[in-house]
This record gives structure tokens, sequence and C-alpha cells, in this order.
């Protein structure tokens, strides 16, 4: 039982360390200095690990204050009021679903590991909500909400009302965050429960279409005078009712500026009070998910694992490539990337081609999508990969295992391409633009696997499997955002080749000579995945002890 159940008069028991801060104020700095060291202790094991924070610390900076630069450029619109509430809303949506699917690596922010320690409800609920406030997420989140209040507000009502809104709506996201974290950690720890993530990795991506779309609608609507009608429902939603009431002191409606600051205020403690209950319950009841099921289970008779081996090539490639497609299967987080990848790589050029304003070359996004699951491939082995590490012991070796891996998602993703670029082509009736569009989707498609095998040799990192919210290690979250971002830019120059020879057959009113991307393609598609894959083998074999420590660190 943890010491979440015990009375605040009850003693402790003669002889047991108490954690002085346990109770009180001091636990505040405990956690702030947790959550620091943390950091710190991180950035220190490696040059590439620090220069990669610090190149993600300033490249999200920037993109902030450009944010918040555009915010205060739009002082004096007539529209400026809905579009920082519903910026607002849209952020808070944000800060709720993406710590669940998206890198992050606090362990000040896991409760789970704080169950055998003694500290009551309510500092520990002051103490994560402190240590969250810590990051590059919530700085970015300040930008924003500084910079819409600071766009709306006139007067000294409406100064005064920014002063106490733009860090209350801060506080309502993360207190939003953690509150949904904590209340899913015990759905999302269980194996069947993080399965149930896949569904929700699925309903983000969809939404994330509708939003993208609903802007197309607004830019084909006539402006920014259509957001009214929503705005004036999203601002009685905290926290964008924060921002609504900045705005409406500063036209005078003193009233219904002081209700929405309450309704805030209530929103936070009502928060609060949620987190507070989800820690006791998660901290103090039995974790029915861990319970062995009643009766002996199933056992498995293999026959499958057999069918799917015969069909697997000989050797190296089909143990690895089983071992691959199993993941896919079976491993939530794994499933989950794939399910939310195919997902969007199939909705962004469908929907644009129901609009009827997209274009075959649309699918090339598909593509993009798919071949990002190329990176970090041995960060998904996670500890276990030191039994991969016995396996290699030349650059043969690695170049044998990469390539194995390449080929399970080929055996996906290619069928797959060919799939999305048909179908948006239908919907489309341009026959004419497929065989270029699936040529272009094939040399992108080698690109990422290409770029996608060297940054897993030469920036891996850990992916925890104790944490239902975590996808990279503590200190490691610049190290992949680096990887991903890198990779793309780096496949994204090899393919120019063939954007290029596209943009000119066009220009050059060269249409007949179109079908000559498809070939094209699936030869420069497989010339640099061989290259992508000769030039990372020997890289793998030569930093083994370095991959296994970075993957293992989760």
């Amino acid at each position: 039982m943890s010491a979440l159940d015990t009375p605040a008069g009850t003693a402790p028991a003669p002889g047991r360390a108490t954690a002085p801060a346990a109770g009180g104020e001091g636990l505040v700095g405990v956690f702030v200095g947790l959550k620091l060291a943390l950091l710190r202790n991180g950035l220190r094991q490696s040059v590439k690990r620090r220069a990669a924070y610090i190149a993600s610390v300033v490249f999200a900076l920037l993109f902030a204050v450009g944010q918040l630069i555009g915010l205060v450029a739009l002082r004096g619109n007539a529209h400026v009021a809905a579009v920082t509430v519903l910026l607002t809303g849209v952020l808070a949506v944000g800060w709720a679903v993406m710590p669940l699917f998206f890198p992050s690596g606090d362990e000040t922010l896991d409760p789970s590991r704080l169950v055998m320690l003694p500290l009551r409800p309510r500092p520990l609920v002051a103490a994560l909500l402190t240590a969250s406030l810590v990051g590059i997420g919530p700085l970015f989140t300040l930008c924003l909400t500084a910079g819409s209040v600071a766009a709306v507000a006139y007067g000294a009502a409406g100064a005064a009302f920014a002063v106490v809104c733009a860090p209350l709506a801060l506080l309502l996201c993360v207190a939003l965050a953690r509150t949904v974290a904590t209340a899913n950690t015990r759905l999302l720890t269980s194996r069947k429960g993080r399965d149930l993530a896949v569904l929700s990795g699925l309903v983000i991506a969809v939404g994330f279409q509708v939003v993208n779309f609903g802007a197309q609608r607004l830019s084909e609507a006539g402006g920014l005078s259509t957001l009214d009608p929503v705005a004036d429902v999203v601002r009685w939603l905290p926290p964008a009712s924060a921002i609504g009431a900045v705005d409406s002191a500063s036209r005078g409606a003193y009233g219904q500026a002081a209700g929405q600051l309450l309704l805030s205020v209530a929103a936070l403690l009502a928060l609060l009070w949620l987190w507070q209950r989800s820690l006791v319950k998660l901290m103090t009841a039995p974790d029915g998910s861990t319970l062995a099921a009643a009766g002996a289970a199933r056992e498995k008779t293999g026959k499958d694992g057999s069918r799917l081996s015969g069909l697997l090539p000989a050797g190296r490639t089909g143990p690895v490539m089983e071992r691959g497609l199993r993941y896919i299967v079976r491993d939530p987080k794994t499933k989950s990337a794939w399910v939310t990848a195919l997902a969007v790589g199939l909705l962004v050029p469908l929907f644009n081609a129901l609009q009827g304003n997209g274009s075959v070359y649309f699918a090339t996004f598909a593509a993009g999508m798919i071949g990002v699951q190329m990176y970090n491939q041995f960060g998904q082995d996670t500890s276990a990969f030191w039994m991969v590490s016995l396996t290699i012991s030349s650059p043969r070796d690695a170049y044998l295992e990469l390539r194995a891996r390449a080929l399970t998602l080929l055996l996906v993703t290619l069928p797959y391409t060919v799939v999305v670029t048909v179908v948006t082509a239908a919907v489309l009736g341009d026959w004419g633009a497929l065989p270029s569009a699936l040529g272009l989707s094939i040399g992108i498609l080698g690109g990422m696997l290409a770029t996608g095998a060297v940054t897993s040799a030469l920036f891996p990192y850990s992916i925890p499997q104790d944490g239902a919210f975590k996808n990279v290690a503590p200190g490691q979250a610049g190290l992949a955002w680096i990887s991903m971002f890198g990779g793309m830019f780096s496949a994204g120059l090899l393919c120019l080749p063939l954007v290029g020879v596209t943009i000119w057959l066009h220009v050059a009113d060269h249409q007949p000579w179109l079908w000559t991307l498809l070939p094209g393609g699936i030869v420069y598609g497989a010339l640099v995945v061989w290259a992508g894959l000769r030039i990372a083998a020997p890289r793998t074999a030569d930093r083994l002890p370095e991959i296994l420590a970075a993957v293992s660190k989760g």
C-alpha cells in the first residue's frame, strides 16, 4: 500500500526514514531539480546528443518566436480574436493527445515510478505540475499564449486580464495533458490496453486531416470572417476561454470577461482534482491488468510460424523478416506507428482527390509517411538488441541484417504505395500521370529506406517499454528529432533528380515520355537503397557498442 493511504496525522513508523519534503513545499524543488538533473546527465553522455538537443531547442524557439511575432502582427485585425481563441483550442487538443503518441521522455512525470515513495497527493500534484512546466513544450506554449493575449489586449483592463490569463492558459494545457496521461496509465501499460492506442492514433490522424481540409475550405470561403461563428462557441471552452476573457475585457464586456476567467479557473481546479484522484487510484488500487487470467493459456502450435518461415527467404534474411513482421503485429507501439502512418498516407491524397483540387502526385506523400518506419530500426529492439549484436561480427553481417529489415518494410510499403497511387489516379481520373507518380513514389520510398538505414546506425535511440506515454528515453528527444528530420531532408535531396526530371517533362511538354519514370524510379530507388545499405553496414558494425548502449537506455 502506498503512503497516499496514510492519514495526515499518522506518524511514521519508528526507525523509518521519511523524506522531509514529502508533504511540503520542498517537494516542488525536489522534482524540478530531478528533472533538470535528468536532462543535464542525459546531455553529458555525448557531444552528439548535446548538439541534437540544442538544435531541436533552437528550431522550436525560432518557430515559437515566429508565431508570437505573427500573432502580434495581427493586432488590430477585425477577426484576430477568433484566430487566437481557435489557436488556443487547437493547442489544448494537442496537449491532450500528443504525449500519448509522440516522443517524450520525462521520468519525473511517470507516476507509476512513485508508488513506493511516502508522498501525499496534493503536494505531489503541485510538484508534478511545476516540473511539467520545465521544457521546450511549455515554453513554446507560453510564447503562443503570450502572443495571443498581446494581439487582443487593449486598455488597462485588457492588460490586467492578459497578465493572469496567459499563464492560466498554459497551466490548463499542462494540467490537461497530465490528467489524461495519468488516467490512462493503467489502460495503456497493459498489452491489450495499449492496442487501443492504435485506434486512438487513427482517430487523431483523421482529426488532423479534418483540420487540414477545414483550413482549405476556409481559404476558399473568403477569409477569417468565417471563423467567427465557431470562435463564439470555443471562447467559452477552457483554455480558450482565458483568451476570450482578455478580448472581452478589452471590449468593455467586464461581466463576460469575469465569467470566462472564472470558467478557466474552475476548469483548472477540476483538472487538478481529477488528476489527484487518478494518482490516488493509480498508486493504491491493485492493477487487474497484470493479474494472471483464470485457466491455463492456450499453447501455440507453431504452425503459423512454420508456414510464415516457409514463405520467406532462406538464411539470415528469413528470420530477420519474420521478427520484423511479428513486431508490427504484436508490439503495441510499433503497431500504432504503422497504423497511423498507413492511415495518414492514404487520407491526404484521397481527401485532396475527393475535393477535386488534388493531384496524382499527392500519392508520393504515402511513400514518405510509410518510409519513416525505417528510421531507428534498432531502437524497436530495445535491450533485446544485444542478441542481434552477437550475430554481427563484420560489415557483411550488418549489411544482411539491414537488408532483411529493409525487405520487411518493402513487403508492406511497396504494395501499399501502388494501391494508394492507383486509388488516387482512379478518383481523379488521371490515368496518364499514374506511371510517373508511381515511379516517383518508389524513388522516394527508396530514398527513405536508404537514409533510414544510415540514421539507424548514426542516431539510435531507445523506445521505452515501461511507459505508455514515452517513445524516447530521457535525454534522447533531440537525438530522435534530428534523426528523423535530418534523414527526411537527406531523402529529399536524394530524390531531387527524379523530381527534376518529372518537372522537366511537364514543362517541356514531353508528357508522352512520363511513363519512363516508372522503370526509372524503380531502378533509381533500388540503387539508392543498395548504396544506403552499403554506407550504413560498416558504420553499424563499428558502432555496435554505442548502438547497444543507446537503444538499451530505456
